[in-house]
């Protein structure tokens, strides 16, 4: 028996060591560690002294010496730029729908650095704040989308004629967000819809999107409606629906970002880490054939639960990725701990070797989590997993907890996620 425990603590750790600093976020530091927050519940921040609401119809530059509350849907216009400097505190009105809204051909130039983030929060008082005090951020760009007619108009209670997307730009740019923080985003419209942390409509390959951190959102953290999208070292933190939402036909490249998701937090339809489709054909959409289908590249992911939970509570572990159908995903490099299964497929989602050969899974960790796919149709969950079983792909299983597995998984201080063995190297 003591042979035995010993290989098995051998095998799980020459996994870990194999896995060098490939799997999972990665870096030669900790890259979480001075622009994020883990606990802006409790954060105290400087009282605001200017409102920004209505239209900027003209350049405007918001400065770090400043604090400014952000009251109702303030849309940036057309041809229009405005310039977040570094660690400016944007505080916004939780008694209005407040969302900032930058328009088709307007741009965002909101680059904080590492010890300098801009941050968009509550403006409560430490210790009120919860997730739905305000809307969300709006990016809206004229790249295409695989919507009929090419344009849409996001359904988030604003001005129509300000709200439409898409187009034939792939390279739009609609500015930068980087090292950036969002807090406490997601409140509902009269119509009861609630506004995603960051929508990313229409977004060109131009938009420079990079170390962006979404806390307690009561809505999808990261939304992609279309568009063709670069991004990297963004972070998911407690969102109440899913973390990376891809929708309308969009091609996003994806590389070293984490999603941290709550066992507790759910909505009605069930919460991911990515959700993936073309149209919603629940709401009526029509998907044309003619134009890009929804094709995820994702490397160097990281999906994990705030904490290990055990089998009292297995009810709480839902899967990772919820694909439907018209999808391509590539998901390499990766690290998934904590769920009930890696994907749960759509019920119109026909399993086939044709439509798995668009969902590429390789080169990964999986942690306490049993299987990599189901769908309503059990009989054929055995066949998804025999089609992951060869080396070529790569697919490790481990059972371990947090704490063993990543370099710091405390919540409570300045977490390093990246996986033990990265530090071996380090």
């Amino acid at each position: 028996m003591k042979n035995k425990l010993i290989l098995l603590v051998f095998f799980t750790f020459t996994i870990l060591i194999n896995a060098q600093n490939t799997k999972g976020i990665s870096g030669d530091a900790n890259w979480l560690n001075m622009w994020t927050n883990f606990n802006p519940k409790t954060t105290n921040y400087n009282e605001a002294s200017i409102i920004l609401n209505g239209t900027i119809s003209a350049n405007m530059t918001l400065k770090k010496e400043n604090v400014y509350v952000l009251v109702g849907t303030v849309y940036v216009a057309p041809n229009v730029t405005l310039t977040i400097q570094p660690g400016t505190l944007i505080r916004c009105d939780t008694d209005t729908l407040t969302t900032l809204v930058i328009t088709k051909g307007a741009k965002i130039i909101a680059e904080g650095t590492e010890t300098d983030p801009i941050v968009f929060t509550s403006n409560k008082n430490s210790g009120d704040r919860n997730a739905g005090d305000w809307g969300g951020i709006i990016l809206l760009g004229d790249a295409p989308i695989n919507k009929t007619g090419g344009v849409g108009i996001l359904e988030f209670d604003l001005d129509p004629q300000k709200a439409q997307y898409g187009g034939d730009n792939k390279e739009c740019d609609s500015g930068i967000l980087k090292y950036v923080r969002i807090e406490f985003s997601g409140k509902r419209t009269p119509a009861n819809k609630p506004i995603n942390g960051l929508s990313l409509a229409g977004v060109g390959s131009k938009t420079k999107l990079e170390y962006i951190q979404i806390t307690s959102c009561d809505d999808d953290s990261f939304q992609f409606y279309g568009g063709y999208v670069n991004a990297n070292n963004l972070v998911s933190v407690r969102s109440a629906d899913d973390d990376f939402d891809f929708t309308q036909g969009v091609q996003c490249n994806l590389s070293n970002s984490i999603a941290i998701r709550s066992p507790f937090l759910s909505d009605s339809y069930g919460s991911r880490c990515f959700e993936m489709e073309t149209v919603d054909t629940r709401k009526g959409e029509v998907l044309d054939s003619k134009k890009e289908m929804t094709r995820v590249n994702a490397t160097n992911i990281t999906m994990m639960h705030t904490e290990d939970i055990g089998t009292e509570t297995e009810g709480l572990k839902h899967e990772a990725i919820l694909i439907r159908e018209n999808t391509f995903l590539t998901l390499t490099n990766s690290v998934i701990s904590g769920f009930s299964h890696l994907i749960i497929f759509s019920d119109t989602v026909t399993i086939s070797d044709e439509f798995l050969g668009k969902i590429i899974l390789k080169d990964l960790l999986i942690n306490d989590t049993k299987i990599i796919g189901t769908t309503q149709n059990t009989a054929t969950n055995a066949f998804i997993s025999n089609w992951y079983q060869g080396k070529e792909f790569g697919i490790d299983f481990i059972k371990l907890k947090n704490d063993e597995l990543f370099a710091s998984s405390s919540m409570r201080k300045k977490p390093d996620f990246r996986i033990k063995s990265q530090n071996l190297t380090n």
